[in-house]
């Protein structure tokens, strides 16, 4: 009996899930712990396991296709039921007809596969050397003159097939057409006999590339739930925002004291490691930064789980993925820096599993090191904040009373009004700014 392979729950708000790609043919032998294919979630791309062994027998769904949870998507046939010879199992080959008519298999893949079979002596072709010919591929080579000598089949056991004829020709126009045109701009040309477009006649506009054309891309099942739920946010949470300018000249000089010193651990901390420490710190000696609102309650979290924004490339279905770096204020700058590395690096090759993007407290989106100034962003429920950050600028700013270059960094929280009230921001920013402007404190 086939084992039925369904649509599996891989998130606990997951309904829905696309089959990305199937790493899997129908005839495949499978193990236990085998991969099947890749399947987007509404929070990442994960990777579908088999649990059993055996052989694919069908592939239901199609790469692309959105299905609910629990449909089934694929079956497999136990190597019992294979070698058995069972009426369900794909090995089991239909008796070919000896005389198949050429316009059916010229019209009919499955009957050209067929047709493709040794049935009988006559599928040899005394033209081909003794080569297997099938008999659409024969009746090709006629029509187009090709000599099957000359001709390697790419059928079973070097079979020539309606493929390898079709291929050949396609190849030979090429080749004729291109020796045609070659003719004419080099003989037909200098003997005045092709006329010569005039260097000042208009030439037509050069072809627009694919990105310029209209179309319409369907939303990928990630961004439908981003959609969904930025707007949930925006329309449920009551957002507010409050800004606040850095200087960061002596971060970044400790992080380049501390870089060198490093380099030969192979070890380089980035800015947003530096702000992750800082953030959840802050945190830590502000309650209020670290809870939910739950709807007649105020909820506190005892961890301190700081999640980091991380933009996923188009050929990942694009969007934003949230990695947590869990109890924050309880590690050092190389832990947090070598985590957010390998989740950074893991969510935009193979995926995150849920329990890498779970259970954040408060987010830091941060867009400075692509160059962008300042900004809001939207936050990401149950948090009650989410801190924008931009760009290091150097710009002139007074120190000591007197003029100097320096380079400051502007942030922006996005804040829910249920839960911090101004006060309560004023505060988180004033404790994040002594942090920020005062790293040696982030090394005890």
């Amino acid at each position: 009996m086939p084992i039925e392979i369904t649509m599996p729950r891989l998130s606990d708000t997951m309904e829905v899930g696309t089959i990305l790609q199937w790493h899997v043919k129908i005839g495949d032998e499978v193990s236990a712990g085998d991969l099947l294919a890749d399947i987007e979630t509404d929070k990442a791309t994960m990777e579908l396991q088999s649990f059993d062994d055996g052989k694919v027998k069908e592939l239901i769904v199609t790469e692309g296709k959105p299905v609910n949870v629990g449909t089934i998507i694929a079956t497999l046939v136990e190597e019992d039921e294979v070698d058995g010879g069972s009426s369900d199992s794909q090995e089991v080959v239909p008796e070919v007809p000896t005389a198949v008519e050429e316009t059916s298999t010229a019209e009919n893949p499955a009957v050209e596969q067929f047709a493709q079979v040794e049935s009988s002596p006559t599928t040899h072709s005394p033209t081909s050397g003794g080569a297997r010919v099938s008999p659409v591929a024969r009746r090709l080579a006629e029509e187009h003159g090709v000599d099957l000598t000359a001709v390697q089949g790419s059928g079973p056991s070097g079979r020539i097939i309606k493929r390898d004829i079709l291929q050949l020709v396609a190849t030979t126009s090429e080749t004729t057409a291109a020796a045609e045109t070659t003719k004419v701009s080099t003989t037909e040309v200098i003997q005045g006999t092709v006329p010569v477009t005039p260097v000042t006649a208009v030439q037509p506009l050069a072809p627009t590339s694919p990105w310029q054309q209209e179309r319409t891309v369907p939303l990928s099942n990630m961004r439908q739930i981003i959609a969904k739920r930025l707007v949930e946010s925006k329309q449920t949470i009551p957002h507010y925002q409050v800004t606040m300018d850095f200087d960061m000249n002596p971060l970044i000089e400790m992080r380049k004291t501390l870089n060198e010193q490093l380099a030969t651990a192979g070890v380089k901390l980035s800015v947003n490691d530096f702000l992750v420490r800082c953030c959840a710190l802050a945190m830590a000696t502000n309650p209020a930064f670290n809870a939910s609102f739950g709807g007649d309650c105020i909820l506190y979290h005892g961890p301190v789980n700081v999640g980091i924004a991380i933009a996923l490339p188009e050929e990942r279905g694009g969007g934003l993925v949230v990695a947590t770096i869990r109890n924050a204020d309880q590690k050092s700058l190389r832990t947090i820096s070598q985590e957010s590395a390998y989740l950074s690096k893991k969510a935009r090759e193979t995926g995150l599993a849920i329990e890498e993007m779970g259970d954040t407290t408060f987010t830091i989106s941060n867009l400075g090191m692509f160059g962008v100034d300042n900004f809001t962003a939207i936050i990401n429920p149950p948090n009650s904040a989410i801190l924008a950050v931009g760009a290091a600028v150097e710009k002139p700013v007074v120190r000591n009373g007197e003029l100097a270059v320096g380079r400051e960094m502007s942030a922006t929280l996005s804040l829910d009004h249920r839960v911090i009230d101004g006060a309560m921001a004023a505060m988180y920013l004033k404790t994040l700014k002594e942090l920020i402007e005062n790293p040696a404190s982030l090394l005890v």
